[in-house]
């Protein structure tokens, strides 16, 4: 059996089945002579798009667009070849066969996999019952949660900048505030500068040790230099060493146990599947040995 069967299936898969695709209204987004496209083609495209962007991508009324005439054209194009038999070569009806069991082995995945999700409340047991059963998998070192301010550049300018911007979150400037209009970290910049929970090992060692030498909320470094530049750093948090509390590792607890439901009933139904399967070990060394013998592509170059 192959080891694609026991992956797991695409989150899009899921969610599409789970909503319905048959609840798509039919009406034709993009009509011709002989075929249309209706949301629900759009709906079975959006398969290939990850979960989390399909309603970012479909809420942009061009996009939608583009995808219906793409798949207009598409559809236009098999008809053509329908037309003109070249689903009667073998290679396209080979083609269209590994087609087809995608589509309907991908929804006979969903079935299975949602028979064999846990309820809520039994996902929620299962998951303390692994937190009590192994706590040292939760052991977690010192943390901080801290906020920096950074300028990048190694000059007495970008020094100079850092200092003046301490000096006036010193005398009640806004950390927050400046540190979205002048830290060159973006990505911590449209979080006020926050970074945060970080344990050791995870920063630089000049921006580590001062911030792991702040003692209080709201204690402030001096100007730290480090090959990003220089940075302001305020201590917001500190977390001891310790056992995590089952509220903090419990989503990421629930997803695991699910997991292991859905894994083991799908390696149990492959196992079924194998049940009188034989393998013809001539043959596929054969279709091996054939490609084998087919020219190869030039390596590519080193640094190219």
């Amino acid at each position: 059996m192959t080891r694609a069967f026991l992956l797991p299936l695409c989150a899009a898969v899921a969610a599409v089945c789970a909503a319905g695709v048959a609840s798509a209204e039919e009406q034709a987004l993009v009509q011709g002579p002989r075929i249309s496209i209706t949301e629900a083609d759009i709906q079975a495209d959006s398969l290939r798009m990850p979960v989390e962007m399909r309603s970012i991508v479909l809420a942009r009324p061009q996009t939608v667009m583009q995808i219906a005439t793409n798949l207009y054209a598409r559809r236009a194009m098999a008809e053509s070849a329908e037309a003109q038999k070249l689903a009667q070569d073998p290679e396209v009806q080979a083609a269209l066969r590994i087609a087809r069991d995608k589509v309907l082995s991908d929804a006979y995945l969903a079935k299975l996999d949602k028979a064999h999700t846990p309820s809520a409340a039994a996902a929620e047991g299962l998951a303390r019952n692994v937190y009590k059963a192994k706590p040292e998998r939760f052991q977690a070192q010192e943390e901080v949660r801290a906020r920096h301010i950074l300028i990048a550049g190694e000059g007495d300018e970008q020094r100079a900048q850092a200092q003046k911007l301490l000096e006036e979150i010193k005398t009640g400037g806004d950390f927050a505030k400046l540190a979205r209009e002048h830290s060159t970290d973006k990505g911590s910049a449209a979080k006020g500068g926050d970074l945060g929970f970080f344990g050791k090992g995870r920063m630089v060692p000049e921006f580590e040790t001062a911030v792991f030498s702040l003692k209080n909320p709201g204690d402030l470094s001096g100007v730290v230099q480090s090959k990003f530049g220089y940075h302001i750093i305020q201590l917001q948090d500190r977390r001891p060493a310790g056992i995590r509390p089952y509220e903090e590792v419990r989503e990421a607890l629930i997803k695991e146990v699910r997991d292991a439901a859905i894994q083991e009933a799908r390696v149990e139904e492959a196992q079924k599947m194998q049940l009188g399967v034989k393998i013809n070990e001539e043959a596929i060394k054969a279709v091996a040995a054939r490609y084998d013998a087919l020219p190869k592509p030039a390596p590519t170059p080193v640094g190219k």
